[in-house]
């Protein structure tokens, strides 16, 4: 089973997110789901391969072909594990406020 454990995070359109979230409940998925679909299709039409995450292959595995395609996105649940111990905090992408410079008087 492959491990999910690798964040992806990207911005769209707040009502692209909408409609892709009411899409998704209609046909009982999420969109997470959706989305690895969608990377394991990109990945196998440009013939790229990967070994999934949880498995004990040390050579890289061709991209599946039309036989031997990969599993569909999320059909079964996956166990909840614990959160690992080495996440590091969560960092915002903008830099921080420069602190004011303190005004300091001249002498004469």
């Amino acid at each position: 089973m492959e491990l999910k454990t690798a964040r992806l995070t990207l911005l769209i359109d707040p009502n692209k997110k909408a409609a892709l979230e009411h899409l998704c409940a209609q046909q009982d998925l999420t969109a997470s789901q959706v989305v690895r679909q969608l990377i394991r299709d990109y990945l196998l039409a440009h013939g790229v391969g990967y070994t999934p995450s949880g498995e004990d292959s040390t050579e890289p595995q061709p991209a599946p072909t039309a036989g031997n395609k990969a599993p569909k996105a999320g059909r079964a649940k996956a166990k909840k594990t614990a959160p690992s111990a080495a996440r590091q905090p969560r960092r915002s992408a903008r830099p921080a406020a420069a602190a004011p410079l303190a005004k300091t008087r001249r002498r004469t």
